[in-house]
């Protein structure tokens, strides 16, 4: 069965904002940039995964991606991840995707072994195996068997919706739980937690991790 990764990526102008209180409009942007390829790099690693869809209107995002063989699709109206998850999914359905695994941007300590693991995890179609953020009430991956069985819809309360729209449409829903995708990055405490799971894991998110490490040096 042929796996894409759908990966959107929000402007690194406009991305993480809620950090604002901890982190200055060019240290948002660094930190965006490292997280984006950090997780590039990890799905490059999972043999199960035949292509990568990256959804974004950044230029040096779509750079990244072209230069690990990444397709790249244009996101002009940035209408949020859920719409651009959905371009994506559109254009793995024409690159000959038989399933789509939506991932975001801010998960730099993805391990591509848990990855490879959520492949596995995926039953006969139509399914949908969905790994909850770090709440229990977010969607930090998706896993859909055929690629468009159902159309994303990310934000608050996403765990929820994912699964009853699964299984409003036949699919079965599993639930998997794995710790290095948990961890997206979008207010301090978040970041606070990145930096004490990349303590534990000294080879993972080699960029992200030189980033906040700047960042402590510069007394952020």
């Amino acid at each position: 069965m042929r796996t894409a990764a759908v990966l959107p990526v929000k402007s690194f102008s406009r991305a993480k904002r809620r950090l604002g209180d901890a982190l200055g409009d060019g240290e948002r942007e660094q930190l965006a940039a490292a997280m984006v390829a950090d997780i590039l790099s990890a799905l490059a690693a999972v043999d199960g995964i035949a292509d990568v869809v990256m959804v974004t209107a950044e230029p040096l995002a779509a750079r990244a991606a072209e230069h690990v063989g990444a397709a790249v699709v244009d996101d002009p109206d940035e209408a949020g991840q859920s719409a651009a998850a959905g371009r994506g999914i559109d254009a793995a359905l024409v690159r000959g995707a038989d399933r789509a695994l939506l991932v975001p941007g801010d998960c730099p300590a993805a391990d591509p072994q848990e990855l490879a693991e959520l492949l596995r995890r995926a039953g006969e179609p139509p399914s949908a195996v969905i790994v909850p953020d770090r709440h229990g009430s977010g969607t930090n991956a998706l896993l859909l068997s055929p690629a468009g069985v159902v159309a994303p819809s990310f934000g608050t309360g996403s765990f929820a919706r994912h699964a009853a729209r699964s299984r409003a449409v036949g699919a079965t829903v599993q639930v998997c739980e794995l710790p290095s995708l948990a961890l997206d990055v979008d207010t301090p405490d978040d970041l606070a937690a990145l930096r004490t799971a990349l303590e534990q894991r000294p080879g993972a998110a080699a960029r992200t991790r030189a980033v906040l490490e700047r960042l402590v040096h510069a007394g952020v």
